[in-house]
């Protein structure tokens, strides 16, 4: 396809993955979509690989509402498993979005990695014909606010072979990672990166990663051991073996009692996107001064909390969403200077994303999965 600064070369239409609403597999869509036309300052960029994320299966189930208090897992089992007539019948949570209300019809997709095409006016026109990543998180209202946006949750994202996207956060890539594998950077990278730098992890301190089998829990683990941490992994004893290659100092199962394992205040930093029944136990781990931060619970997001280890201990609690300035440029130098390497579980079809999603939920897998829009 040639480039050029307009859309005048392009289709006029795309295939994408459309969610309809909240509810089961039966909200995905597919469909052919009118091609954007970018806007002001915009990019338009030919989607070649989209990695795949929680994120998008809980808005998809409205896990965000405060009325759904079960795992992941455990909400997609009510629609997933039923048939789509039930699955339709039931009532979407009010608030199901991140935010609240979710813009459906959505096409999805947080993760980007793909070529500009096409310019808006008055965009950064060095970035025609590059191959680029797109900032996920996107601080609308400037960096002294914490108010955020994210591609894929709030506007249209990934899951299509174009998008237009503010060409303030696009970022060309010079690496010899393939598209697959750029395409799982984004999310959960810039997520995990953004979790070390607000809980200000320093080399030599010891952290506690769970799920770091996942996206971001692998991310977190090559990330934390570029700073110089002592990284302990939890994750199933079938995946201990990709997790030391990525340079985990101890791995533990699961299903392993981590205080007889670990000890009381054996750790300084805790990276939790589980939480579940386990929380409690963090707050027995964690070193006086210690930090646990969150950006997710995939386990349960209803824990117990003894406010006595808290304030006793002196521990901070730390929610992130809303990325720092240099979160993003920091992994673009990451990978140019091969500081980190991907971790791909699986890449498919954009038009199989309901196996995607299926597979993903099993758990099975170590890294991330990949959705490629002209499979």
């Amino acid at each position: 396809m040639p480039t050029d600064t307009s859309t005048s070369s392009l289709p006029d239409s795309m295939l994408a993955i459309v969610t309809t609403g909240h509810g089961g597999y039966e909200c995905l869509e597919t469909q052919q979509r009118p091609v954007p036309t970018p806007g002001e300052g915009e990019v338009l960029i030919k989607v070649l690989a989209a990695g795949m994320n929680n994120t998008e299966i809980n808005t998809r189930l409205g896990w965000y509402s405060s009325t759904i208090t079960t795992a992941t897992q455990q909400a997609s089992s009510v629609h997933d498993n039923a048939d789509a007539d039930a699955a339709t019948d039931k009532p979407a949570p009010p608030e199901g979005g991140w935010k609240g209300e979710t813009p459906f019809p959505l096409i999805q997709g947080t993760d980007c990695c793909g070529e500009v095409v096409a310019l808006g006016p008055n965009a950064d026109a060095s970035l025609l014909g590059k191959r680029v990543l797109v900032r996920s998180c996107m601080r609308s209202e400037g960096w002294d606010s914490l108010e955020n946006e994210w591609m894929g949750s709030d506007f249209d994202g990934a899951f299509a072979q174009f998008v237009s996207v503010r060409a303030s956060e696009v970022f060309a890539v010079d690496c010899n990672w393939s598209d697959v594998e750029l395409g799982s950077l984004p999310c959960a990278y810039g997520t995990a990166e953004n979790m070390l730098e607000q809980a200000e992890l320093k080399a030599d301190e010891r952290v506690l990663i769970l799920g770091a089998s996942g996206g971001v829990g692998s991310a977190a683990l090559q990330l934390a051991k570029r700073r110089g941490a002592t990284v302990y992994a939890v994750a199933g004893v079938a995946k201990h073996e990709a997790l030391a290659e990525l340079g985990a100092d101890r791995l533990l199962d699961r299903k392993a009692d981590l205080l007889e394992q670990l000890g009381h205040e054996s750790v300084d930093l805790v990276v939790d996107n589980v939480a579940g029944d386990n929380f409690p136990i963090m707050m027995k781990l964690l070193s006086r001064g210690g930090r646990l931060v969150t950006t997710g619970a995939i386990a349960g997001p209803m824990v117990t909390l003894d406010l006595r280890d808290l304030y006793l201990k002196n521990l901070r609690l730390l929610g992130t969403t809303a990325w720092c300035e240099a979160t993003f440029p920091n992994l673009i130098r990451y990978v140019e200077q091969g500081e980190i390497r991907p971790l791909i579980a699986a890449s498919f079809p954009l038009t199989e994303i309901v196996s995607a999603q299926q597979q993903f939920l099993s758990k099975g897998h170590v890294g991330k999965f990949v959705l490629e829009p002209w499979a």
